[in-house]
């Protein structure tokens, strides 16, 4: 195994698996083939040809498409087909920073291959040249990933947070980090990825930050969603990511953008171009 499966592993995706998700004439993502058929049992919402599931032109406005669409997800999601349901609302837009044409119950993003943004931390406690990094195993009762390794902090960002409020908002409830201390965190940049995964075809991008802690903080979890807490050296994560698939699949990039960044992977590494340009994808790439 190396650093390089892991990042072909948050990169790998078939287009043709896929057709287009149209709204307003916009491609916004795309939808397995299986589940395009599931779609055209609601001609009233979804207009699903071999090529596009195009939402009903009638549906104009971001309002009235959340809403008939909500419909339709939560008939589907009563017949088992959506598990995992959060009740949280991501915002479906092409791009970072517009408006959003509607917004979506997290479940069920993946399932129309929409792009969707989240928030990690890399939790960091370091003395001299010797840095560690806080590692949590998530729950058995996780939606996704149960009982894979994950950052301190990391979660989704759903509509109608800022981005660094989000990100506070989850260190109290993932790790009872205090307001003033999460307030430090660094934001360092982001990575991104295309692939498939069972939830659906994933689209993401995670804006990345580092928090220096200091050496007594003890994280604690309040929201049940993690078993544990540990810290752990950073050539440890580094060998344990390298060598295993414990970590929950995006955590990879994220360790390994800190890796480079930190200097603990450096251009003697044979891989090392490969592993940096594997980060992310170029800049406002498209699907479609």
């Amino acid at each position: 195994m190396s650093y390089l499966d892991r990042i072909a592993a948050c990169q790998a995706w078939r287009p043709e698996r896929y057709r287009l998700f149209v709204i307003g004439g916009e491609p916004l993502g795309r939808v397995a083939h299986g589940f395009a058929k599931r779609l055209a049992d609601f001609p009233s919402v979804f207009q699903v040809s071999d090529r596009a599931v195009v939402l009903a032109p009638e549906l104009a406005d971001v309002r009235s498409r959340t809403l008939a669409v909500a419909e339709v997800l939560g008939r589907l999601a009563e017949a088992g087909e959506i598990p995992g349901w959060r009740d949280e609302a991501y915002p479906i837009t092409p791009r970072w920073g517009e408006p959003p044409r509607m917004t979506m119950e997290r479940a069920a993003v993946p399932l129309f291959g929409c792009r969707a943004y989240g928030v990690h931390l890399n939790g960091l406690v370091s003395e001299g040249e010797r840095t560690e990094l806080w590692v949590a195993k998530r729950a058995q009762t996780k939606a996704t990933a149960p009982g894979k390794l994950d950052h301190l902090v990391a979660g989704g960002q759903p509509h109608g947070i800022g981005v660094r409020d989000n990100l506070i908002k989850e260190c109290a409830e993932e790790a009872a980090i205090p307001h003033a201390l999460a307030r430090q965190a660094v934001p360092v940049g982001v990575v991104s990825y295309i692939c498939e995964r069972p939830e659906g075809l994933r689209d993401d991008v995670c804006f990345c930050y580092d928090l220096a802690l200091p050496a007594d903080f003890a994280p604690r979890n309040t929201d049940g969603e993690v078993a544990w807490f540990q810290l752990w050296p950073m050539n440890q994560v580094l060998e344990r990511l390298r060598d295993t698939e414990d970590f929950k699949f995006n955590c990879a990039l994220v360790i390994l953008d800190l890796a480079v960044r930190r200097g603990h992977l450096s251009a003697q590494d044979p891989d090392y171009t490969a592993i940096v340009h594997g980060l992310r994808l170029p800049d406002e790439v498209t699907v479609f």
